[in-house]
């Protein structure tokens, strides 16, 4: 859904001539309330990211700067390259993928896990500046489109609810209510609660004031740490413990290589139904339900896999946190120049950073969420074959945590559905050779 409030528009100068902001309807004040709303509500990434690779024998504090230096490397390529709002960090999921399954599970040194990231990478600036991977974006029918943004909503507002514990883990029904009025369930619903009303009265910065004051009501009830100083400045000399110490050469055995299908094919479809949600969101799709600069987008991301490993961290890939910044209005690279600046700036304050707890950043996932609900409307509900495939997807998003296997499982509806209605003539080739690809992947991986 674009974000139908009007902002001033942008002055002529060196902003407005690099960013085109006066032809995307936006000013400078509000890019960096977008980039901040952006920054805090994925800044947990930065602390889990190193916290999960450690476990696989990764220095916490050398992490810690990669996770920081691929952000930086991999936002700043999406703004330069395509001036959309959209930031990039080591994808959760992925991280999770290349510790316990790859290292730990199949006994992989780290550095050739990392040099498998770097390999998958450059295989994806290969397919990138050609039109394969674009044209495997624009190729996926709008119905699903428009799934894969609905479902996303649905999963950002699970992972909301699952920050703020208002909802667990529970043997009978697998989930069940939570705290919600007491503890971090009470921080977040002060915190959903300011902002649907900042929201609805349509202040600038509703979802960004939201998280201030969820942290502010958690530092008074106990819920929000006391940060240990303010600056604190990094070990650089841990950075090297990590930095270009992937080993490239070992990628090419042959055992490897269901790994490096997995990572390629899981990268790929997260990125993509990523961009495609976003960008429904922001309205960026043309009348055809594609992505203009498309192939940038994916070239972007691929420069911040293939830099993310040899900084030394995981799969660095499009981030749906963004949606926030994009809820708040940002419309161009300048919400992404923001959210590098105070990516950086995090490097020195790390214990400021560090309090802004995770109840208090889930109010603003799920008020997105709620707004990328509203994309299924644009659904034709008179055509089944159109429903089902759609549904199928948006709800296997959240259940699975996982946006590729929701893409997966549309893939294998939608051909099917179509085909056995005798309307297989209307779907695009590729998307049978996809669907294929996808129940194969099911079967064997």
């Amino acid at each position: 859904m674009a974000n139908d409030r009007q902002v001033e528009p942008a002055k002529e100068g060196f902003f407005n001539d690099v960013f085109k902001l006066r032809e995307n309807n936006t000013n400078v004040k509000t890019e960096i309330i977008a980039g901040i709303t952006t920054f805090m509500t994925m800044a947990y990434i930065i602390f889990v990211n190193p916290s999960i690779l450690s476990d696989a024998g990764m220095p916490f504090e050398g992490v810690f700067i990669a996770t920081i230096a691929g952000i930086i490397l991999g936002t700043l390529a999406m703004a330069i390259l395509t001036n959309y709002p959209f930031a990039l960090a080591s994808g959760m999921g992925l991280n999770a993928f290349f510790a316990y399954s790859v290292v730990i599970g199949m006994d992989v040194a780290w550095q050739v896990a990392l040099g498998i990231i770097f390999f998958e990478g450059l295989l994806f600036i290969i397919l990138s500046v050609t039109p394969v991977r674009e044209m495997i974006v624009n190729s996926i029918p709008m119905c699903l489109k428009t799934g894969i943004s609905t479902g996303i909503g649905l999963f950002i507002a699970f992972i909301g609810f699952q920050n703020a514990e208002m909802v667990v883990g529970y043997d009978a029904t697998l989930v069940t209510i939570g705290e919600v009025l007491s503890g971090p369930g009470l921080v977040a619903m002060v915190g959903l609660i300011l902002s649907g009303i900042l929201y609805a009265l349509k202040i600038k910065g509703a979802l960004l004031w939201g998280i201030i004051g969820a942290t502010l009501f958690g530092f008074i009830n106990g819920v929000t740490p006391a940060p240990e100083g303010i600056v604190q400045m990094p070990s650089f000399a841990a950075w090297n413990e990590v930095l270009f110490e992937l080993d490239f050469a070992a990628v090419f055995d042959f055992g490897l290589i269901a790994v490096i299908l997995s990572f390629l094919f899981v990268d790929l479809f997260d990125t993509a139904g990523t961009l495609i949600g976003v960008s429904q969101q922001a309205g960026y799709l043309d009348e055809n339900g594609d992505l203009p600069k498309a192939s940038r987008a994916l070239l972007a991301d691929a420069i911040g896999t293939t830099g993310g490993a040899l900084f030394g961290t995981s799969t660095v890939t499009t981030y749906i946190e963004s949606a926030s910044g994009v809820a708040e209005g940002g419309r161009t690279g300048l919400t992404g120049v923001v959210v590098s600046i105070l990516f950086f700036m995090s490097l020195f304050f790390m214990p400021i950073v560090g309090m802004v707890p995770a109840a208090a950043t889930a109010p603003a996932l799920i008020i997105v969420g709620t707004m990328m609900m509203t994309n299924i409307t644009k659904l034709d509900w008179d055509d089944y074959t159109e429903i089902l495939p759609a549904f199928m997807t948006m709800v296997v998003m959240p259940f699975t945590y996982s946006i590729s296997d929701g893409i997966a499982v549309g893939f294998i509806v939608y051909p099917l559905i179509k085909l056995f209605t005798g309307q297989g003539e209307d779907v695009h080739w590729l998307v049978y050779l996809l669907g294929v690809i996808f129940a194969a992947y099911f079967v064997f991986l």
